[in-house]
């Protein structure tokens, strides 16, 4: 098996970025459930909206811009991240293994880890608070010994691209695509930072689970959370979307690029036909404003579809109307 490079972007960014853990196997898609449905989804009316941002804090290098009118047909998203006990559902059903387990091992932080699991554990030379754990997977969170009690309503962590995707056919579903998916996280503001404005914590209020602290030594947890949170913590946006700002990261459907089209027309765009890497959003329990604050709203990175780690989970969508072919006008 070939291990992630030591190469990572960022805190955030789940180890393995651009680089695949070892051969994509050919995976089988579970067939849908007989009672797939649309509990816990909002519906979403489409329409034109300001995807990317002009924001003085991103990163230009991520391409989170430039602005650009964006129109959406409607479709159902999920309100809340996919949890624990949804993904065991999936599992129980259909003997999904997920790429961890495949792989034997996955990243998990190294502050949640016992101290003969740090000193065994490989760790990527740039961000060394990662360490690849045999035997942790999306039931053991933290590697052998560890379990999901309590944690059936946190959200499904240490499951990829590929996964996600499996998860999402099993249940009737799609992933969003990345304009969806911000699309629905700005909760109807235009060019807002965050979900529910421009202020972090509008008027000292927490509104989201991120690192408070000084990362990677120190994290207060005034938020309520050392870890992931509740996939219904916090207040909603204002479409009804919850923890689109932090907690863990969320697959999206399309292939990484920073080359976006541009231009009058561009209707239901769903990136590149192909690529190495699948984009991410929304940031997790571990971004910092002083290393990586990409739970701004517009903010994206990117990982190989079999990368996992302990902060990156998903939400699904679904068509409300059948789908055309989206354009990307030059």
């Amino acid at each position: 098996m070939t291990r992630p490079a030591d190469r990572l972007p960022a805190c955030c960014a789940p180890p393995g970025t651009g680089v695949s853990r070892g051969p994509l196997l050919s995976l089988s898609t579970p067939p849908p459930r007989r009672d797939a449905g649309t509990e816990g989804m909002v519906a979403l009316p489409g329409g034109e909206f300001l995807m990317g941002t002009r924001d003085t804090e991103g990163f230009p290098a991520d391409g989170e811009g430039p602005v650009r009118a964006v129109r959406l047909k409607p479709f159902l998203v999920d309100a809340c991240a996919v949890t624990n006990d949804a993904f065991a559902a999936f599992v129980a059903d259909t003997g999904h293994l997920t790429d961890a387990e495949r792989f034997g091992w996955s990243y998990v932080f190294a502050g949640f880890l016992p101290a003969a699991l740090r000193r065994g554990a490989r760790r990527p030379e740039r961000t060394p608070w990662w360490c690849g754990v045999a035997g942790a997977a999306w039931n053991h969170p933290e590697g052998p010994g560890s379990t999901l009690d309590d944690r059936g309503d946190h959200p499904v962590v240490h499951v990829s691209w590929n996964d996600a995707a499996a998860y999402a056919s099993w249940a009737g579903k799609r992933l969003p695509t990345e304009a969806e998916w911000e699309y629905a996280a700005r909760g109807g503001l235009e060019q807002a930072r965050y979900p529910w404005g421009d202020e972090l914590n509008p008027d000292g209020e927490y509104r989201c689970n991120i690192w408070r602290g000084t990362f990677p030594s120190r994290n207060t947890a005034a938020d309520g959370h050392r870890g992931t949170a509740p996939v219904n913590a916090f207040a909603p946006n204002g479409y009804g979307l919850y923890n689109t700002s932090g907690n863990v990261w969320e697959w999206c459907a399309d292939w990484w690029t920073t080359d976006h089209p541009t231009g009058a027309g561009l209707t239901d765009p769903k990136g590149p036909d192909s690529g190495t890497a699948k984009v991410i959003r929304g940031g997790s329990h571990m971004c910092h404003a002083s290393y990586c604050n990409r739970y701004r709203v517009a903010a994206r990175t990117a990982n190989t579809p079999d990368s996992t780690s302990g902060h990156a989970g998903f939400r699904c969508a679904r068509d409300l109307e059948p789908r055309t072919t989206g354009t990307r006008p030059a």
